[in-house]
């Protein structure tokens, strides 16, 4: 009986892992894009030069983006972020990862096919 007991929990709790597995959000957020991104506004908006912790910004986002979902999921926070935001310099906005000398598969402009990110 004890192990008929133990068989049903343990199927149970493989059920609700199922379940719950497809849920789970990507590592990637907006929130983390944005915080990430937050030191080159200066920049993006007709500064001379990226700072450093703009740049260190740039190289985590890169670091953090390690599936194709949150390389999806990165650009269309700053797809997002470049369309709203006022003053942009999009020469500026699509030689930033450049600038600190970071390779990333896709421009930042709001005019980016997210989509096709890999």
């Amino acid at each position: 009986m004890a192990n008929s007991g133990f068989l049903k929990l343990a199927c149970v709790i493989l059920m609700c892992m199922l379940v719950v597995a497809p849920h789970a959000e990507a590592a990637m957020t907006c929130g983390t894009v944005t915080k990430n991104i937050a030191q080159c506004i200066t920049y993006l908006k007709g500064g001379d030069t990226p700072s450093d912790a703009c740049c260190a910004g740039v190289k985590t986002l890169k670091n953090l983006a390690s599936t194709s979902e949150d390389k999806k999921a990165a650009c269309n926070c700053l797809k997002t972020a470049a369309a709203s935001m006022t003053g942009l310099d999009e020469k500026k906005a699509a030689g930033l990862p450049a600038k600190c000398n970071v390779s990333i598969s896709y421009t930042i402009s709001p005019d980016t096919d997210c989509s096709k990110v890999n």
